[in-house]
């Protein structure tokens, strides 16, 4: 009798080698011809090929690991374009199209971004109707074939446990990765939108059973404060994996476009110093590209 070996989960090969995740999803959908405004996930039924197209650049540039085109797949997000109630078929749709990009020997990222509004007592929106809004979305991507939950962006502690805990809630064994997205304070400390720490952001979101932790899309850091973050990331995150996915570079403006000029060799650079201080996974966010990915890949894996 023949056996074939099992494809091991996200946690475990996390545990033997460090991962490569995938880089921006958003700019690569405006390259093939998605309008400013447009609904982006909805092209998961609408035009899947051109989605799949990117997710195989990033697989074909060694990435191990394809998220999902979901960010903005949340009831909340949906309604401003019409369509909260496709959630389920939008969501399960954006599953299947990274599932099969990743194939046997990658993972799938269920993408859950910002509900775009904030939690009582600052907005009006509760947290069990957040939390029942993340269920129904993250439900869907389970069904899909997502291999682990991310929660990105985040830059409340609270939305980011309300988004830990529908995770656990729909699959309690599905991996959940948070990832905060950090601003550097005049006085030099990295902190979210909201105020709060390194330090506190990490607790909130493993004390809420985050399996994996870090940061994304900070705004205005250059490639060397991705490397600062990163080092307090991981003392704060004790055993926990720390994944960091920076932008292209600092962002810069030209009238009223956003350009990210880090060089495919200053993104593997960067990659190689944020593996040097303890980060297990590397990925790339705003202004990344599969060119990108592939060198930063092929820091993670030299051989």
């Amino acid at each position: 009798m023949v056996r074939t070996m099992q494809k091991p989960t996200l946690l475990q090969a996390l545990s033997r080698r460090p991962l490569c995740c995938d880089g921006a999803m958003g700019t690569q959908l405006l390259s093939r011809g998605l309008s400013s405004g447009e609904c982006g996930i909805l092209w998961n039924v609408t035009r899947p090929d051109d989605v799949q197209a990117i997710h195989q650049a990033y697989r074909d540039a060694g990435c191990d690991m394809i998220t999902t085109n979901s960010f903005g797949g949340s009831q909340f997000v949906l309604e401003r374009h019409g369509l909260a109630d496709r959630v389920y078929e939008l969501n399960r749709a954006a599953a299947r199209v990274a599932k099969a990009a990743a194939n046997e020997n990658g993972w799938a990222i269920g993408d859950v971004g910002p509900f775009g509004d904030f939690l009582e007592p600052v907005g009006d929106v509760t947290a069990e109707e957040l939390r029942e809004a993340f269920k129904a979305q993250i439900a869907a991507l389970v069904e899909g074939g997502a291999d682990a939950i991310l929660i990105e962006t985040m830059s409340d502690p609270a939305e980011a446990v309300v988004g830990v805990e529908a995770a656990k809630a729909c699959d309690p064994a599905m991996p959940v990765i948070v990832t905060y997205a950090f601003q550097k304070t005049v006085s030099g400390e990295f902190r979210t939108m909201m105020g709060t720490s390194v330090a506190e952001a990490v607790r909130c979101a493993t004390d809420a059973g985050a399996d994996i932790v870090g940061t994304n899309c900070g705004t205005d850091l250059g490639l060397n404060d991705y490397v600062e973050l990163a080092r307090q990331l991981v003392a704060a995150a004790g055993k926990t994996p720390v994944i960091v996915q920076p932008n292209g570079g600092s962002p810069r403006t030209e009238n009223g476009k956003t350009f990210y000029d880090a060089s495919p060799k200053q993104m593997a650079d960067a990659a190689r110093q944020l593996l040097a201080v303890g980060v297990r996974i590397i990925g790339g966010c705003c202004g990344t590209t599969p060119e990108h990915l592939a060198t930063m890949s092929r820091t993670v894996l030299p051989n």
